[in-house]
């Protein structure tokens, strides 16, 4: 099994960060497998191709544009998302469209395909989410782990994991 749990995100641009902000939360509070890896992909596009070939299940935390309320949490699977990618949030989505063709093309594509996304309040310069984004990291990070345990991952929070080490 090869799963990878992806945050994509640009840290300078507000709310644009939250993925990146989901999967630090996610590595900060629970333990995983090792065949789950966590990736903070950033604005990389093409260069996530190889992180991202021949998965199990490719998970997805993102900032997504679709005319929900801000800090609304959108959960698409599989045939879903390439549509996502329509519409732009910010640069790095088209590279993400990209690779996810690339993977298509190549026979590389995950086997599972899930998005998290949490509609911005802004994307203006800053670092720094708005509160109600910041509110959406909780309901968003429980979606991620929704999705790990539809893929029969079992998931520990780290105070459990550790007082069972001890």
């Amino acid at each position: 099994m090869r799963i990878l749990v992806l945050g994509i995100g640009n840290l300078l641009l507000s709310d644009e960060a939250v993925g990146v902000r989901i999967v630090e939360a996610l590595e900060q509070r629970y333990c995983l497998p090792a065949y789950v890896e966590v990736l903070d992909g950033g604005t990389s596009g093409m260069e996530l191709m190889e992180a991202m070939a021949d998965r199990d299940h490719l998970i997805v935390a993102d900032a997504v544009l679709t005319g929900s309320a801000p800090g609304s949490v959108e959960v698409l699977h599989d045939e879903e998302i390439p549509a996502m990618f329509t519409r732009k949030v910010s640069p790095h989505q088209l590279g993400l469209s990209d690779v996810l063709m690339a993977l298509r093309l190549t026979d590389e594509f995950p086997q599972r395909l899930t998005l998290v996304g949490v509609v911005p309040e802004s994307l203006q310069p800053g670092i720094g989410l708005t509160t109600v984004v910041s509110q959406a990291i909780e309901p968003a990070l429980a979606q991620v782990l929704v999705a790990l345990q539809h893929s029969g991952v079992v998931v520990q929070p780290r105070e459990v994991a550790d007082a069972i080490s001890e």
